[in-house]
C-alpha cells in the first residue's frame, strides 16, 4: 500500500521503525488509536499501480494480464484518469474481486473502521472508461457483509475531469468530500464579494448538493484542507504555490488555491500580518466546526503547521512534510482554540444535527435582514437549540473594515453571552460556557475586520 500501489495487502515497508515489521506495527497503531477511543479510516488507492503507462515498468499486473487489469485504448495505451499513468480496471471481476479481497482483508485483519477512496469516480468506470449508471464495484462494497460496520467516504472525482460531487453512487452507505465546501469556504474567508449565499449553503448542511439524493448532513465531509494542496497556515501565507523544489518547474500541483497572503507572500516579521493570518485560521477553524456535516480537520492545521508554500510535497520525505511537533508549544494558543472549538460542537445539538432542517434564522447587519448579495461580506444566523438546548449566534464579518451587528432579542429569562472572538489574543478568544459573559450592550456587536463571533443563549444569574 501507498500512493503508487504494487500490492494491496502490505502496509508501507518505510513507515515501519523495524524493518520488516510493518503488518505487526500497523497492528498495534489500530489497537492504540482504538484503546484511545479512535477509529481508524484509511486512505486507500485503487485507481491505479505503481506500473505507470505503457512504457513503464512490467513488475506486477501488468506481467499477470494486461488486458484485465487496465483499462485501454484499441492501440493497446493506457487510458491515464488517475493522473498516474494508468487506470485499473477496477470492475472487471477479478480486479473488483481483488479490491474487495483487499478491504475485508484491512477489515478483518488488521481491524480498520473506514475508507477513504482515492480518486473514487475511477471505481464507477468501464473498461473503456465509460461512466457505469450502475458500477458492480461500488455497489458490492456498499453491499458487503463484512463491510457493513465500516464508514466509506468517496472522494467523488478523478484527475481526467470527471465530477460527481452529490452523484456518486450511494446505496445508502456512501459519503463524499465536499470539494465545495472547501472552495465556497475559502472565498467567503478571504473576502470575495458575492460569496454569501453559497456559504449559508454549505453551513446548513450542503442541501442543494445531497438532498436529491436522500443522503443527510452526515454524508457531507466538509473540509478546508487536506493531505493534497495548502495547509491551513499556507493558505493564509501565500498567493501562489512555490513548488520548485518538487523538481518539476513549478508546473506541479493546483494554480488555484482561492488563498490569501494577508498582504505579503511567505514569511514575515510584520506582527500586523501576523496577527491576520493567526485571526484568519480561527475564522476558518470556526467555521469548519459550525457547519452542518461532518468536519475533517487536516493534521497540523491546529497548531499552524506550514510547507513552506509546497501545495503538493508528496515527494518530499524530510523537513517540508514532516510534522513539526515543536509548533504544538510554539502555537499553544491556536492549538487551545482548535480544541475548545471541538468541544464546543460535540457539546451543542445546534452543531451537528443529523437531518437536514429549517432551524436557523438568517440575519445581516439588521436583524432579520440578511445581504444574500454578499457585497457586505458579512453573514450572521442564529442556530436554535431543541428540547431546551441552547441557542447558538454567529456573526462573521469577512470585510476589512469594522462592522456593526444588531443582535437579536432573546425572549424570557436567558442573555446573549460570548464564547468566541477570535479578533481577541489568547485565551480570550474563546471561552467555554462557565466563563462567558452577558453581552454589554445587549443589541449589538462591532466585529473587527475579518472576525467570528460566537454567542450563546444561556440564563441571566
Amino acid at each position: 500500500m501507498g500512493y503508487a500501489p504494487l500490492s494491496f495487502f502490505s502496509p508501507k515497508a518505510s513507515y515501519a521503525t523495524t524493518p520488516g515489521a510493518q503488518v505487526r506495527e500497523f497492528k498495534q497503531m489500530v489497537k492504540n488509536f482504538h484503546e484511545a477511543g479512535l477509529e481508524v479510516i484509511l486512505d486507500v488507492v485503487y485507481n491505479h499501480t505503481a506500473e505507470g503507462n505503457e512504457a513503464g515498468p512490467t513488475i506486477s499486473f501488468r506481467g499477470l494480464d494486461n488486458l484485465i487489469y487496465y483499462m485501454l485504448d484499441k492501440q493497446g495505451g493506457y487510458y491515464n484518469f488517475s493522473g498516474c499513468g494508468n487506470t485499473l480496471n477496477c470492475n472487471h471481476p477479478l480486479v473488483r474481486d481483488l479490491i474487495i479481497d483487499s478491504l475485508t482483508y484491512l477489515v478483518a485483519e488488521m481491524h480498520v473502521d473506514g475508507f477513504r477512496f482515492d480518486l473514487a469516480s475511477i471505481l464507477g468506470r468501464g473498461p473503456n472508461g465509460q461512466v457505469l449508471q450502475d458500477p458492480p464495484l461500488i455497489q458490492h462494497i456498499a453491499e458487503h457483509p463484512l463491510l457493513a460496520g465500516t464508514k466509506l467516504v468517496a472522494e467523488a472525482w478523478d484527475a481526467a475531469g470527471l465530477s460527481q460531487l452529490g452523484k456518486f453512487p450511494v446505496w445508502g452507505r456512501w459519503a463524499e468530500l465536499n470539494g465545495m465546501y472547501r472552495d465556497d469556504t475559502r472565498r467567503f474567508i478571504r473576502s470575495e464579494a458575492g460569496s454569501a449565499s453559497a456559504m449559508a449553503k454549505r453551513i446548513c448542511g450542503s442541501l442543494d448538493i445531497y438532498g436529491d439524493s436522500s443522503r443527510h448532513p452526515y454524508h457531507s465531509i466538509n473540509f478546508i484542507t487536506s493531505h493534497d494542496g495548502f495547509t491551513l497556515n499556507d493558505l493564509v501565507s501565500y498567493t501562489t504555490k512555490q513548488n520548485l523544489a518538487n523538481g518539476e518547474n513549478n508546473r506541479d500541483g493546483w494554480d488555484d488555491n482561492i488563498s490569501y497572503n494577508c498582504g505579503h507572500e511567505g514569511p514575515t516579521s510584520d506582527p500586523q500580518i501576523l496577527a491576520l493570518r493567526q485571526r484568519q485560521i480561527r475564522n476558518f477553524l470556526a467555521m469548519l466546526l459550525i457547519s452542518q456535516g461532518v468536519p475533517l480537520l487536516s493534521q497540523g492545521d491546529e497548531f499552524g503547521r506550514t510547507q513552506m508554500g509546497n501545495n503538493n510535497a508528496y515527494c518530499q520525505d524530510n523537513e517540508m512534510s514532516w510534522m513539526d511537533w515543536s509548533l504544538t508549544e510554539k502555537n499553544a494558543g491556536l492549538l487551545r482554540f482548535a480544541s475548545m472549538m471541538i468541544n464546543l460542537r460535540k457539546r451543542h445539538f445546534a452543531l451537528s444535527r443529523e437531518q437536514f432542517c429549517n432551524r436557523v434564522t438568517w440575519h445581516g447587519l439588521k436583524v432579520g435582514d440578511p445581504d444574500w448579495t454578499g457585497l457586505q461580506r458579512t453573514l450572521a444566523f442564529q442556530m436554535h437549540g431543541w428540547h431546551s438546548q441552547p441557542d447558538i449566534y454567529v456573526m462573521f464579518n469577512a470585510h476589512w473594515e469594522h462592522k456593526k451587528f444588531a443582535i437579536p432579542p432573546h425572549e424570557g429569562r436567558w442573555v446573549w453571552k460570548r464564547l468566541v472572538d477570535t479578533s481577541l489574543p489568547s485565551p480570550h478568544d474563546i471561552v467555554d460556557e462557565q466563563n462567558a459573559t452577558p453581552l454589554k450592550p445587549a443589541d449589538h456587536y462591532v466585529l473587527s475586520p475579518r472576525t467570528a463571533v460566537i454567542l450563546i443563549s444561556q440564563p441571566n444569574a
